[in-house]
């Protein structure tokens, strides 16, 4: 199945979460905290303006992206995998290099 965001969303793969602090603790499920970054897997058309002109989305497919900790409340599963919708205003930068 796939999914084609509709307007200015953008649908999110979120990365792994990580298995062990960083000074080698390993965390139970419930003590991890979700990863805030992801791959964009899909985006809309782009915004929609008051003129009726469409802008493109500043983000593509295969982008590495940081999004808010809240932003998972739009969750879906495609495919056995867990995918999130969002607006491309939730994601506060991408991540290059």
């Amino acid at each position: 199945m796939k999914i084609r965001p509709l307007h200015d969303r953008v649908v999110v793969r979120r990365k792994e979460e990580e298995q062990k602090t960083a000074g080698g603790i390993v965390l139970p499920g419930a003590a991890k905290e979700k990863p805030n970054q992801g791959e964009v897997v899909a985006v809309g058309e782009g915004k929609q303006l008051e003129n009726g002109d469409v802008r493109a989305l500043s983000v593509k497919v295969g982008d590495t992206v940081v999004f808010g900790r809240y932003a998972d409340s739009n969750t879906l599963k495609v495919d056995g995998e867990e995918l999130i919708i969002m607006s491309e205003g939730d994601i506060y930068g991408v991540l290059e290099g």
